[in-house]
């Protein structure tokens, strides 16, 4: 019998692309490229292997396994952070400050895989959470088919006489109350929060230089996120800040500049507190936008299935969570992100934004 010699055969990028649809139950569809679904579903199989691990090793695994495949990003490093922050918003991955590793001395903020899990909305849809290690997906074939990608959540939707949240229980998922996963701090006076922050800041201990300090300088214009951080100078006050370490991101905090030169220091969140570094500094941040009379803004525009919200600045893990479980992310337009909700829901939303987190509405929004 003669051996067959082997045979290596060309792929091209569309048939990789579509063996990964195909590996991770995504539709197969024709032609199909690089989009937010699959890019979503490519972290989350990465997250699977690599977890724990810092943001940069997760972003930098991607990188490489898609290195030669065509995509539509302008920045492909960019958009997988974006989807690393979704699925950290949404609960897949979760985001844990001061671990220690190797170095008892050197701590390091790194990103978990979630335990599989899910929540049951009032209106019976049941949404996913959670990452199974090497795996691409924790359910049975009858229900994989089922899942519904919307935005950076996985969602199925019960059928007449079925008993989702039982089925889900016996295959070993644990069920979140939909009110703890939606948690949010108490409401806020944002002066009385800035005052007891300004006491927590007056007292530590003096400080002098810290390199390489980057400040979200308030007198800069609102709408625009990125051009408000920038280098110490000549400010007076308290500022959100962060300030880099020689391992992992750098560390989010508060500082009390005298004419540029910090004096004193607060990192960011606070001991034996739930919300992440950045969660609390955009609060803050907010607070202080309020407070000086220039409150960080939306626009409200009116959308084809729903109401449109585009923003400029950052919400906090626990505001926008609320957004991406009731609508879904969209395409930005002269904003940082924008989500489209329910019309008979806006209303409510709107208020939340404006009760907690102190947002006003673009004057440009009509």
């Amino acid at each position: 019998m003669t051996e067959q010699p082997n045979v290596i055969s060309r792929v091209t990028a569309t048939e990789v692309l579509a063996g990964c649809r195909h590996t991770l139950g995504m539709p197969s569809e024709q032609d199909a490229g690089l989009d937010d679904d699959l890019l979503t579903a490519l972290v989350r199989r990465s997250a699977g292997i690599r977890c724990p691990c810092s943001r940069a090793t997760l972003r930098a695994s991607l990188i490489e396994c898609m290195h030669g495949l065509p995509t539509s990003y302008d920045s492909l490093p960019e958009a997988i952070d974006d989807a690393i922050e979704g699925l950290i918003v949404g609960g897949d991955l979760l985001e844990l400050a001061d671990v220690i590793i190797d170095d008892s001395d050197v701590k390091q903020t790194w990103v978990f895989a979630a335990p599989p899990s899910f929540v049951v909305r009032p209106s019976g849809s049941v949404f996913l959470l959670g990452i199974v290690s090497d795996q691409d997906t924790f359910l049975p074939s009858s229900l994989t088919g089922r899942v519904l990608q919307r935005g950076f959540m996985r969602v199925l939707e019960p059928q007449p006489g079925e008993d989702l949240s039982r089925e889900l229980r016996e295959l070993g998922l644990q069920e979140l109350s939909d009110r703890a996963w939606l948690k949010a701090p108490q409401t806020e006076d944002p002066a009385d929060m800035l005052d007891r922050h300004q006491r927590l800041l007056a007292s530590q201990p003096p400080v002098t230089e810290i390199r390489d300090l980057q400040i979200l300088d308030s007198m800069r214009p609102v709408t625009y996120y990125r051009g408000r951080w920038t280098d110490p100078t000549d400010q007076d006050g308290m500022f959100v800040a962060r300030r880099p370490q020689e391992f992992g991101a750098p560390i989010w905090c508060l500082v009390a500049l005298r004419n540029g030169a910090p004096v004193r220091l607060l990192d960011l969140p606070l001991p034996r507190t739930r919300w992440r570094g950045c969660d609390v500094a955009w609060h803050l941040q907010g607070a202080i936008d309020h407070c000086r009379g220039t409150p960080q803004r939306y626009r409200r525009r009116v959308a084809s299935d729903g109401i449109r919200f585009d923003f400029f600045s950052p919400l906090p893990q626990w505001a926008e969570r609320r957004l991406m479980i009731l609508g879904r992310s969209v395409p930005r337009d002269r904003c940082l992100f924008s989500y489209v909700v329910p019309a008979n829901e806006a209303d409510e939303e709107e208020a939340f934004l404006q009760q907690n987190l102190w947002l006003s509405q673009d004057d440009s929004s009509h």
